[in-house]
């Protein structure tokens, strides 16, 4: 669709479609999306996508919004109404990822988790009785079905444990619990407390039981620890997770121990001792007769237990102390942020508000622990205790604000605010719930604290960690803020939502009303993937700033956690981009790079490979090249002396760098491509070869010598002969392999180099994006003549493709298998004759095809036979399909829409249809077969139910009548 007037159309269309607009990083895949092809920017006249929508402001106009998003919305144009109605009609949905993608890695996903579950999960949910006879298109009646649609769950990580029993590969939770011998466990743990006075997380306990014990620690001890109270007490946190509890020794046990504490002044003394916030003030004697916790901060916070010979709480002291006198003592604190000796307290409190401070409150300290740290410096004397402000991050407003939840799709997009460490990027989910409802929000918030009106009284105390309302220095915005710190007329606030702090004046900050609460605060952190050793490299985070910071990203979710680890992709091209392999490029040492130049001549180069399109890649003598020979050696040995299970990849993803055996040896590689859970594509970056793995036999660098690999540049060029023509059917495979046995594996050769060829760039894609969260796991349901299938491919409703639903993980491990054998055998010549079946490379799968017609130029044209697709391929990538690829009755089954009186379909109307049923999940009802002599040449008539919502079914011949009918109308 490269006619420009049609282009224009398909935007306006969008854009109309859209009243709220559309964001700009949205805008090219709801293109795409309509029509096949990117938005043609290069063919009109420009070089970018902005540049040619800032060209058209009759037809889009362009805002930035309050999150930083370029949001486009349709300029006024009321001849095009008719086109507007038809893209109306269509769903909204905004779909992340890249939908122009094979539909692979989805397949494995699927395999992967079907073989993880127990049982087969519910059908597709059939459709409701429509109870219709007689009218347009209305067939007999629907048969009521049973089952939900449901959302697709993460099918990297697979099924959660209890639901299915767990994987067999993993160490807990798995089976019924073992019997185990509670003394025996008891007595350890006694002694790992004894170590560990000060206590520690819960979940750090079964890798100290490991390391102490040399065994593990039963599942069951760790369900009966709160139980144990003679041994030791559990203390649960304010997270919702129920790993984070918190295990110290029993009363009897307690030890003491030193206290971390802020900068420090002592009370009532002239000195003044700075001390580092994490590490404990160091007085005449370093312990504290009281046992101290650590909090989630990783700072101690105390819990005071005198002895006998203390002052006891008296049995009539409150458990509590009174909202309104919790307040005055943090107002105090406050401006005693280097401390405060507790025995000075009664006199500043008379002093300060002119009452007497209740006695209890110096009986029983501990009462204090939510607005304080209490240090004790003089073990012989509890009495003598420092109290300290809370910092911020330490505790939160009295009031709860819920726990940010991370997108339940895997490929969210977010908003990056900025990186000071790659183990912890700011940024925000943008989307529906996140930065659409904080945006909603603010909105209220503007109009609740009247800016338009007088404003509302300022806050007359504040105290750190305290969550208010504060009106930016833009006077135009509300937002919701955390103080970090209080001065004179000043405060420095954390604003929650957006990642940053500002100093600004007392009289902008309010209450925040309890409505604001409800809000999780959006602004949220990531680990970058790959980079975690090098997260404060001044390199990397100099990329990570240049590419990343303010721009609207892709972020692959590969482990969910409170902190999630993320591989982050540019997608606003029409090539994407993995930021954290760009990011791990930025630790190269140009200094080791292949010193090639124009014109010169070079001795003893090794050529390490030559592909079936004529170029060759060759290792020129470097110092890069020695050093990586040399550390790779080293790697050999060290592997000898270890267990090499022990460096198994257990989170593989593209762009990651690691080792894979090639002929005997140990070499870098990058994973390109993922092919579910067990097959990727691997690149060995030193020797230009190209493979297909399973996930087993690759390792992880050994961590003495990461940074050395890391920061030698890849040693394999890219090259071609000199005058000879490198395009698609120019070289046949008898002259590949002539020119392989020639000079493949040489190392003594002479090369000139007389230009530059472009270092091929892996293009990082990832499959099947756009089903990320749109499909269930089905099992194949028959009901009457209902069945669940997948429309991999819609033209119009004269013709589409179906995939039943049944047959789809045995077409996984079909594709999976096909993968790691011809990946694996050589290219040999072919004699391709048309209309016979084979197996064809097309992207990085390879695909059971039937050839169409052979042309002139070395080019094939196929039908993928599973997939209903016609695609060019060339003869180099066609090798015979075996005996043991034909066992699987090919899945794609060409049919037709019933219900609609079959027409010369216009292209607004393949369009719609496109929409509605094109990669997506739906209820085939047979109405009709035409058999064929072949399988691929049957085709069937059915109706195609989408049963995706819960309160309707929407039936597709309905949406395509009633679209004829209106075009029909307004001819």
């Amino acid at each position: 669709m490269a006619d420009a007037e049609v282009a224009k159309k398909m935007l306006r269309g969008i854009l109309q479609s859209n009243k709220g607009g559309v964001s700009l990083s949205h805008l090219q895949s709801e293109y795409k999306e309509l029509t096949g092809e990117h938005i043609p920017h290069k063919q009109m006249g420009h070089s970018n996508l902005d540049a040619l929508l800032a060209s058209m402001p009759s037809l889009v106009r362009m805002e930035r919004s309050r999150s930083g998003e370029v949001v486009c919305f349709a300029s006024g144009a009321k001849e095009t109404g008719h086109l507007a109605k038809v893209v109306a009609r269509q769903r909204t949905s905004k779909k992340t990822g890249r939908p122009h993608l094979s539909i692979t890695l989805f397949f494995f996903f699927m395999f992967a988790f079907s073989l993880s579950t127990a049982k087969p999960q519910n059908s597709l949910r059939q459709p409701n009785h429509r109870g219709r006879g007689g009218g347009r298109g209305g067939g007999p009646g629907r048969g009521a079905g049973h089952g939900d649609f449901r959302q697709a769950r993460d099918l990297r990580d697979g099924p959660s444990e209890g639901k299915t029993g767990g994987h067999p590969n993993k160490i807990f939770g798995s089976g019924k619990a073992k019997p185990y011998n509670p003394q025996l466990v008891q007595g350890h743990i006694r002694e790992i407390l004894a170590k560990y006075s000060n206590g520690f997380w819960v979940s750090k306990l079964p890798q100290m039981y490991r390391e102490l014990y040399k065994q593990d620690l039963p599942t069951e001890a760790i369900k009966d620890l709160e139980t144990w109270t003679h041994i030791c007490i559990v203390e649960k946190t304010c997270s919702s997770n129920p790993s984070e509890r918190l295990l110290y020794p029993a009363k009897e046990q307690t030890n003491t121990s030193s206290s971390s504490s802020p900068i420090l002044t002592h009370p009532n003394s002239a000195t003044t001792t700075n001390v580092p916030a994490d590490k404990p003030f160091q007085s005449s004697v370093q312990q504290r007769a009281p046992s101290t916790r650590p909090t989630r901060s990783g700072s101690r916070s105390s819990q005071s237990t005198p002895s006998s010979s203390s002052s006891p709480s008296p049995p009539s002291s409150p458990a509590t102390l009174s909202p309104d006198l919790k307040q005055k003592l943090e107002e105090l604190l406050v401006k005693y942020s280097s401390g405060l000796w507790a025995h000075a307290l009664p006199k500043l409190f008379q002093d300060t508000y002119k009452t007497k401070l209740p006695g209890h409150v110096l009986v029983s300290l501990d009462l204090l622990s939510d607005i304080c740290t209490i240090d004790y410096p003089m073990p012989d004397n509890p009495k003598r205790a420092i109290l300290y402000r809370k910092e911020l991050g330490r505790r939160l407003s009295n009031q709860a604000v819920p726990p940010l939840q991370i997108p339940k799709e895997e490929y969210p997009s977010v908003l990056v605010v900025e990186a000071t460490n790659t183990n912890g990027v700011l940024l925000r989910y943008i989307g529906e719930g996140y930065s659409q409802a904080q945006e909603s929000m603010e909105d209220e918030m503007r109009e609740f604290y009247g800016l338009d009106q007088s404003s509302p009284t300022p806050v007359s105390s504040l105290s750190s960690g305290q969550l208010v309302a504060v009106r930016a220095e833009e006077e135009e915005e509300i937002l919701r803020a955390q103080v970090c710190e209080v001065m004179t007329d000043k405060v420095k606030v954390y604003y929650v939502d957006h990642g940053f702090s500002e100093v600004i004046s007392k009289n902008k900050v309010f209450e925040l009303h309890e409505k604001f609460f409800k809000l999780s605060f959006q602004a949220a952190k990531c680990k970058l993937a790959g980079l975690e050793t090098f997260c404060q490299d001044p390199a990397v985070l100099k990329k990570f700033e240049t590419m990343a910071s303010g721009k609207i990203l892709l972020a692959e979710i590969l482990e969910r956690g409170q902190t999630p680890l993320v591989v982050l992709y540019d997608t606003s091209q029409d090539d994407d981009i993995n930021i954290n392999a760009a990011c791990m490029k930025a630790l190269h040492d140009k200094s080791l790079a292949s010193p090639l130049q124009v014109n010169s001549a070079y001795m003893n180069v090794a050529i390490s490979s030559v592909c079936s399109d004529g170029t060759i890649y060759c290792q020129p003598p470097s110092r890069g090249l020695t050093k990586m020979n040399e550390t790779l050696e080293k790697i050999e040995t060290y592997f000898h002396s270890q267990v090499t299970s022990e460096f198994l990849v257990s989170r593989p993803f593209c762009g990651k760098r690691c080792l894979a055996r090639y002929k005997g040896k140990w070499f870098r590689v990058e994973i390109t491509n993922l092919h579910g859970s067990r097959v990727l594509d691997i690149l060995f970056i030193d020797v230009g070869v190209q493979a297909s793995v399973e996930v087993f036999e690759l390792r992880e660098i050994p961590p003495p010598f990461l940074r050395d690999l890391m920061a030698i540049p890849p040693q394999a060029v890219k090259c071609c002969l000199a005058d000879l023509a490198v395009s698609v059917g120019s070289w046949t495979p008898d002259a590949v392999q002539w020119l392989r046995d020639k000079v493949l594996n040489t190392t003594d050769c002479s090369m000139k180099v007389n230009g530059f060829v472009p270092f091929i760039n892996y293009i990082l894609h990832l499959n099947a994006l756009i089903l990320n969260v749109l499909i269930s796991h089905w099992t194949l349901v028959f009901s009457g003549n209902n069945m669940d299938v997948y429309v991999s491919l819609a033209c119009h409703p004269g013709h589409f493709v179906l995939q039943p639903w049944g047959d789809m993980y045995r077409l996984v491990v079909l594709m999976g298998e096909m993968i790691l054998y011809y990946n694996k055998t050589e290219e040999k010549p072919l004699n391709v004759e048309k209309n016979q079946i084979y197996a064809a490379k097309v992207e990085n799968s390879w695909h059971r095809v039937l050839v169409k017609g052979v042309l002139n130029s070395g080019l094939v044209s196929v039908y993928e036979l599973d997939y209903g697709k016609h695609e060019l391929v060339s003869c180099t990538q066609l090798r015979p399909l075996i005996k043991e690829f034909r066992q699987l009755p090919f899945q794609g089954i060409t049919a037709q829409l019933a219900g609609v009186k079959q027409r010369q379909w216009s292209e607004e109307a393949s369009i719609v249809f496109r929409h509605h049923v094109e990669k997506k999940p739906m209820v085939a009802q047979l109405e009709a077969v035409q058999e064929a002599t072949t399988p691929w040449e049957r085709k069937l008539t059915v109706f195609l139910v989408d049963t995706s919502q819960e309160e309707k079914d929407t039936w597709v011949h309905d949406i395509m009548a009633e679209f004829a009918d209106e075009l029909t109308n307004e001819l």
